[in-house]
């Protein structure tokens, strides 16, 4: 009987804290005591891993038996602790050599009969080991593909207690594997989607969300109910230019903390697209909780967060957005620590002009003055400043609907697009910038510059519509966005024309 220590890892946040199980197993009132700051599922784990080692047909010795979760000063929870803690108790019985767990973290939660069953996070906590130099890990067996993201780390899949003891002890050999990306077609590539060429006519509104996409800025689409808002968004993805594999290993990081990759082809290679409802909580939308977790917005990172009914959702809900949609990123503070959380999305936001969704049209309008100002006035001249593009989805006419002319494609579009954010990714090389939404002020001056008559146009329209300099910044990206649409090196007249335009229509309804 001895002391032995297994090498595990707990989530906080986004990070990936590494935890040394140690179990001591020696002479004295026999009891199974847990200490190290621990929630109350992982201080069940004494129950779980009791039982498993016994219905696994080991004999648990009478003896006292201490467990504890280093360091003290971290939460611990989650049941993902069961098969380190049972492993640290074998190797002090000498089941195995304790020798055999050096150098390998072990993650899993215990059924009580012994089997090993899934957990999330693995695929950070696995990338985190192979940063610090662990040579193998020992998972589930249904997360194994997960970890086989990760190159250059040893991984091993256990479905029971007995196999991974058998493993120790260098009777089980196989199923161990070598982490590398090896998937090539995602669960998103097989499933049908849906295409731009199955809506009928809006042009301009379809011309917007192109110079949206392309630029990664934000839109908010205003018209009557059945104007096409909601397909046009969904459909926002489909023309989006696919995510890089360092991308696509960052969102799926995201999913995986939260326990929602597929297990059979848990990396995400499409861009995400989170519709929120206008009931969803301050917490779910940003992340919270006492140990807190990503929330939507973290969810759409490096996708689209799409807000229908915009009037609807509760106003304190649409002011947390205002930081994250300027910094791409949420911090939360809370007693244990900051949490940081990334926030790199398109938003999407489409709304009614009204309560009864009919104004300006006075003949179909039921609402008051004074009912139309309220619900417009639950939005914020704060949150629109931080909208790039404001379009107007009128009520679709007869003739477009049941024309047969050819629609463009969501492939021809995305062409466009992905031509243009080329041309953004070589002019922003090596600044950590992704797309013209992104630019600083500093380097506006640099890429945005106007020549005499643009200058001129830009100085009436600052006065006119009395822009904010937040306005004012803003227009310039999406006169930039079009530009690069044309692949035109200069912005000019008819491109700054317009991205004002997109800015017509919060003074139209808002009148501010």
């Amino acid at each position: 009987m001895s002391f032995s220590t297994v090498l595990s890892a707990a989530i906080r946040g986004l990070y990936v804290e590494l935890v040394h199980v140690e179990a001591d197993v020696s002479s004295g009132l026999p009891m199974f005591h847990m200490v190290g700051y621990l929630s109350s599922e992982v201080k069940e784990a004494s129950e779980r891993v009791r039982t498993a080692i016994r219905n696994s047909g080991i004999q648990m010795p009478v003896k006292k038996m201490v467990v504890n979760l280093a360091p003290a000063t971290v939460r611990k929870k989650g049941a993902s602790f069961d098969l380190p803690i049972a492993l640290a108790v074998l190797a002090s019985m000498g089941i195995f050599s304790g020798e055999q767990l050096k150098d390998t973290l072990v993650i899993g939660e215990l059924s009580l009969d012994g089997s090993v069953k899934e957990v999330a996070g693995v695929l950070p906590i696995v990338m985190r080991a192979r940063e610090e130099g662990v040579k193998r890990c020992i998972l589930p067996k249904q997360n194994i593909q997960e970890g086989e993201l990760v190159q250059g780390i040893e991984l091993f899949g256990a479905e029971h207690l007995l196999e991974a003891c058998r493993y120790l002890r260098g009777e089980q050999k196989v199923l161990a594997v070598t982490g590398g990306m090896r998937q090539e077609v995602s669960k998103e590539n097989k499933e049908d989607k849906v295409d731009y060429s199955d809506i009928k006519g809006q042009e301009a509104v379809k011309r917007a969300v192109e110079v949206a996409v392309a630029g990664g800025h934000n839109l908010l689409m205003v018209g009557p109910p059945g104007s096409g808002k909601s397909m046009m968004a969904k459909r926002v993805t489909t023309i989006l230019p696919p995510p890089s594999s360092e991308e696509s290993i960052e969102i799926t990081k995201i999913y995986s903390v939260l326990g929602m990759v597929d297990k059979e082809y848990p990396l995400i290679t499409g861009r995400p697209f989170r519709s929120v409802h206008h009931t969803v909580t301050r917490s779910a939308l940003i992340g919270g909780g006492m140990l807190p977790v990503p929330g939507e917005i973290s969810l759409a990172h490096g996708g689209v967060l799409f807000l229908d009914e915009l009037a609807e959702f509760p106003k304190p809900v649409l002011e947390v957005l205002r930081q994250p949609l300027e910094e791409k990123q949420i911090r939360i503070t809370r007693s244990q620590g900051n949490f940081v959380f990334p926030a790199n999305f398109i938003l999407i936001c489409a709304m009614n002009p009204c309560p009864c969704g009919n104004y300006p049209d006075y003949n179909r309008c039921t609402c008051t003055q004074a009912q139309i100002q309220q619900y417009l006035g639950k939005i914020s001249q704060p949150f629109l400043d931080r909208i790039d593009i404001c379009a107007e989805a009128p009520r679709i006419q007869y003739d477009a609907l049941a024309g047969k002319k050819k629609q463009e494609s969501s492939a021809v579009i995305r062409d466009r697009v992905c031509a243009a954010r080329a041309i953004q990714q070589k002019r922003y090389k090596d600044r950590g910038i992704l797309c013209n939404s992104m630019l600083g002020v500093s380097e506006l001056r640099e890429v945005c510059r106007l020549g005499k008559k643009e200058e001129l146009l830009m100085r009436k329209a600052f006065v006119s519509l009395g822009l904010t300099a937040r306005t004012y910044h803003k227009i310039l990206k999406v006169a930039r966005t079009i530009a690069d649409l044309d692949a035109s090196e200069k912005i000019g007249e008819n491109h700054l024309k317009e991205a004002i335009g997109y800015r017509m229509l919060d003074k139209k309804y808002w009148g501010r």
